[in-house]
């Protein structure tokens, strides 16, 4: 048959036609008449001349193979149709038959030939697969190691698939947008942006770059690569760990950077909240600084600028991640032990703190998830502690069984049984959420059964008992009689008569009801008749069980104890009474804001050895020829006056000390000269030139010998007529040297004032002269003394 006709090929025979009928108005009544409209076959006819006679281009054999199906309807529809049209117009009958001819001419493929280049596409297909398969052997012979994380066995998943970020899902605005709608939200950053200029935007999946951010170019400082085979060996004999397929990382900065960093904890350690401004206006893109900035705004209640702050700093270290670092593999990992990242870590932990107080807990889940597979065998923020609870309110609770699943079978293994990894089934929190899991996935698949359930729960009360009656209280729940006064159901208030590993888990035990009480109170019933049935004869003492041994030989020490601490020291201000259960030493221990707590594993920290040979971002700098002969030049444009520009690096120069607080030098301190108000620019200089230090420890102005050592008492030595004075240490003022007779003694005192106080004169008319002031007249020496007595000096 002859291909089907599109729309246009159609029109066009239509209006082909139409031509023709025109010319016969007989033959035009018959075909308007006709109650049957003309067939397809028709119109391919008459419109076959414009089609291709090339054999190429003819109907493919799987058309051909469907108009065969249905032939025989069409031919007996071709019988009835009217033939009017073929009579009227000739010229289109022997289309039609020109038509038939070729297509008759050239037979259609036989069927054997059809069959062979399906067989041919069938064996293409499978040379890819067998490609695919065999590039997939051979990288399973070189990292045999990674099919037990990597790869699915009967359906379960992997550790590696259950620690793959999703990135849709990290976005917190998006999240709130589905609770408030779009219109909501955007309300006040509509307000806060609409006077401001739309800048181009930058891929981000961790943040949203807003218009108010500073430019973003390069890495500003930071880039990433992997940890050397040597390094990683190191790394598995501190934590004692047995090695596996995966792959670590660390972010390392650069010598500018490194001198920011060095500034910065100067200006910690000096507790001006100003100084980080100004250290933002140097590198924008400083992670600690941001970090602290957003600390600072937290503590004023400026919730909105303190998550500015914080999405600025991931968005720094986000940007050095490049190459095969992604976070959907779920096998890429980040050393805590390497100071460098420890701020990623810090950003991600307060990021999740407050996606959960604007109650994005689908976005908190996906950053905990985040944060937890960057060090899952230490978990140095405790990210478990947020999942626990999140996993449950986000309603991914199917993650967390397959979780709790996935390490059940890693501890079956006989290769792991030796490993000291972190393992989420020996906590407390984990053991309570998993049987609420299994009761919600019950109740949500309408399951009468809740065996499983109720047996989890019965598990977790015989592994921590402690956590029963804190829960029960939160819930209003009933317990059985005597259970408050056994001693294994005991609550502690701290850690004062309690061991190392039993503080951490009662101090795990209070963080996982206070937080988890809430997702309880739909199953309170369940929680009371379980405990009730379970539980109502109690021996002297509870055994102890594997899954509460394991858990105090984990935390048996005090450092191994610090992911816990450190966890509670980031939620300072929501768990602050936790801080019972710390030890004292570990509160006394050096720590900052910055870098709380950090591991006794590690590698670097911002101390001397971290900053040697890192130059001071202060410090005065010595400038090439080519950069001084540049900064006179636009000195001179800033200050045409040659007079005045020969005082003011005459002041800069006498004065080091205030030199060294602008290290591009002068052309520094004059552009910031012209941005100060007068009088402040005058109070500076004026403080400069008292405080500064005098040769040899004489007192400013160059006076010696007129402070005495012992009594700090400034003694004025009277001259006879014609004695000299002594020599003043600022040039271009002259003393006159002939004294009247028979002055008194408060002359004599003016003397003296006008003698120590020549510096503050000058100042005073150079900084006329900067701001366009005339500069004062000469005045005699009475009028001088007078003005030296308001107060000037």
């Amino acid at each position: 048959m002859p291909p089907r006709l599109n729309k246009r090929q159609q029109r066009e025979l239509e209006e082909l036609e139409a031509l023709n009928v025109g010319k016969s108005s007989r033959v035009a009544d018959v075909s308007s008449g006709s109650d049957d409209e003309p067939g397809p076959s028709q119109r391919r006819g008459a419109f076959s001349t414009f089609l291709p006679t090339n054999n190429n281009e003819l109907p493919s054999d799987d058309d051909e193979e469907e108009e065969v199906k249905t032939g025989k309807k069409k031919k007996s529809k071709k019988k009835k149709k009217p033939i009017t049209a073929e009579i009227a117009n000739p010229d289109v009958a022997k289309v039609k038959e020109s038509t038939k001819t070729s297509r008759t001419s050239t037979p259609p493929p036989v069927r054997n030939e059809k069959k062979a280049l399906k067989k041919a596409k069938a064996k293409e297909k499978k040379a890819a697969n067998d490609e695919l398969d065999q590039a997939l052997a051979e990288l399973s012979l070189q990292y045999p190691a990674s099919q037990k994380i990597s790869q699915t066995d009967s359906g379960k998943h992997s550790l590696a698939d259950l620690l793959s970020v999703s990135l849709q899902h990290l976005d917190g605005d998006a999240e709130m947008r589905k609770f408030f709608g779009s219109r909501v939200v955007q309300a006040n950053k509509t307000s806060e942006s609409s006077n401001r200029k739309r800048v181009p935007t930058v891929r981000s999946h961790l943040t949203r770059p807003q218009p108010t951010w500073w430019a973003a170019k390069g890495r500003e400082g930071l880039s990433l690569r992997p940890l050397s085979d040597e390094e990683v060996d190191e790394k598995l004999k501190r934590h004692m760990w047995a090695p596996i397929q995966e792959k670590w990382w660390t972010v390392e900065y650069s010598k500018k950077y490194k001198s920011m960093t060095k500034a910065f904890m100067e200006t910690v350690q000096s507790g001006d909240p100003q100084g980080f401004w100004d250290l933002l206006g140097t590198l924008p893109w400083h992670a600690d600084t941001i970090l602290q900035v957003s600390e600072v705004y937290r503590h004023r209640e400026e919730h909105a600028q303190a998550i500015d702050f914080i999405d600025r700093a991931l968005f720094t270290y986000e940007r050095s991640f490049i190459g095969s670092f992604t976070f959907t593999s779920g096998l890429n990992r980040l050393d805590f032990d390497h100071v460098e990242n420890r701020p990623f870590f810090l950003a991600l932990h307060r990021q999740i703190t407050d996606l959960q107080r604007r109650g994005c807990v689908r976005t908190a889940f996906e950053f905990a998830r985040l944060m937890y597979s960057l060090d899952p065998w230490e978990d140095p923020h405790g990210a478990l502690f947020h999942l626990d609870f999140l996993a449950i309110k986000s309603g991914m609770q199917q993650w967390l069984l397959d979780l709790f699943d996935v390490f059940n079978d890693r501890r079956r293994d006989a290769e792991n049984k030796e490993d000291a990894r972190l393992d989420p089934t020996i906590l407390p929190g984990w053991a309570y959420a998993r049987a609420l899991a299994l009761r919600i996935s019950e109740v949500g698949a309408k399951n009468p059964d809740h065996s499983n359930s109720s047996s989890a729960l019965q598990e977790a009360v015989r592994d921590f008992p402690s956590i029963v009656p804190l829960l029960a209280d939160k819930l209003d729940a009933s317990l059985p009689a005597g259970m408050r006064a056994h001693r294994d159901f005991k609550i502690e208030i701290d850690n004062m008569s309690l061991s190392v590993p039993m503080g951490a888990l009662h101090l795990l035990t209070h963080l996982y009801v206070q937080r988890s009480a809430p997702i309880w109170k739909e199953h309170s019933s369940w929680f009371s008749s379980t405990i009730t049935e379970a539980f109502s004869a109690l021996p002297t003492s509870l055994p102890v069980t594997e899954r509460r041994q394991r858990f105090l030989s984990q935390y048996g020490t005090v450092k191994a104890c610090y992911p816990v601490y450190r966890h509670i020291m980031v939620l300072e201000t929501s768990f602050r009474r936790l801080f019972s259960f710390i030890p004292r030493q570990v509160m006394e221990a050096k720590s900052l804001a910055c870098d709380p707590l950090p591991p006794p594993t590690t590698v670097n920290q911002y101390d001397q050895a971290f900053f040697r040979g890192v130059d001071d971002l202060y410090s005065p700098r010595v400038r090439s020829r080519r950069q001084r002969a540049n900064d006179d030049r636009r000195l001179a444009q800033l200050i045409p006056d040659a007079a005045f520009r020969q005082q003011l690096q005459a002041f800069f120069e006498a004065h080091p000390h205030f030199a060294e607080r602008f290290p591009q030098g002068i052309l520094q301190f004059a552009q910031m000269a012209g941005q100060l108000p007068p009088d402040v620019l005058e109070d500076l200089m004026l403080v400069e030139a008292v405080n500064a230090p005098g040769p040899a420890g004489g007192m400013p102005g160059g006076l010696d010998n007129m402070q005495d050592e012992e009594e700090r008492m400034v003694e004025i030595n009277f001259v006879e007529r014609g004695d000299a004075l002594p020599a003043l240490v600022h040039r271009g003022q002259e003393v006159e040297e002939d004294i009247e007779e028979g002055e008194e003694d408060e002359d004599d005192d003016e003397d003296e004032d006008e003698i120590i106080s020549p510096m503050p004169r000058v100042l005073r008319n150079i900084l006329g002269r900067f701001w366009g002031r005339a500069a004062p007249e000469e005045s005699s020496s009475e009028d001088e003394a007078l003005l030296d007595n308001d107060g000037v000096d």
